[in-house]
């Protein structure tokens, strides 16, 4: 695995509570967390993706057809 990037960030204490709860209750770390956070943005993001994905995966994830 190739050596994961180190960088300092500055972010808002109220963010910071919010993400560490999130990562608590999926049972991460905060590290972990923001970098899934951040790839699932980067994945949604992604040029040529279709508008309407993001839409039709969420409604996959809560069992009802787009």
């Amino acid at each position: 695995m190739a050596p994961r990037k180190q960088f300092p960030l500055r972010i808002d204490p109220v963010l910071w509570a919010e993400i560490e709860r999130m990562a608590a209750a999926e049972l991460r770390s905060v590290n972990a967390q923001v970098e899934f956070m951040l790839r699932e943005e980067v994945r949604r993001r992604r040029p040529g993706r279709p508008r309407d994905a993001d839409r039709d995966e969420r409604a996959t994830r809560q069992g009802s057809q787009p």
